[in-house]
């Protein structure tokens, strides 16, 4: 099943990323149907609804050097909102982002 999806088009041409419960699925399904894609690991972090706290979160992965490709938002409760930032370098984010990043981190 998808959990999480996002699109975007440029020039005529397009791209979606999906987050799934069952990655090799998803992988056999678009290989079926001869498209493209590639996996992107995934970092969770939550943040504080506020002005300014995704920059933040931003800063500190650029600061360690980590190239986002991928940011998704996944969930909310209270005064938190947990994004999925896609990543190059999953262990460095995970310490980049510290407290903030959930526990775990995911294939896409």
């Amino acid at each position: 099943n998808i959990s999480g999806v996002a699109g975007t088009t440029w020039d005529g041409d397009g791209a979606i990323a999906l987050i799934t419960n069952d990655d090799a699925s998803a992988r056999s399904v678009l290989e079926d149907r001869d498209l493209s894609y590639r996996d992107i690991e995934i970092v969770s972090a939550g943040l504080e609804d506020r002005p300014g706290s995704l920059g933040a979160a931003a800063r500190l992965l650029a600061d360690r050097g980590v190239n986002i490709e991928l940011i998704m938002p996944t969930g909310m409760q209270g005064n938190r909102i947990t994004v999925a930032f896609g990543v190059d370098d999953p262990a460095g984010a995970r310490e980049a982002l510290g407290e903030l990043a959930a526990t775990g981190s995911q294939p896409i």
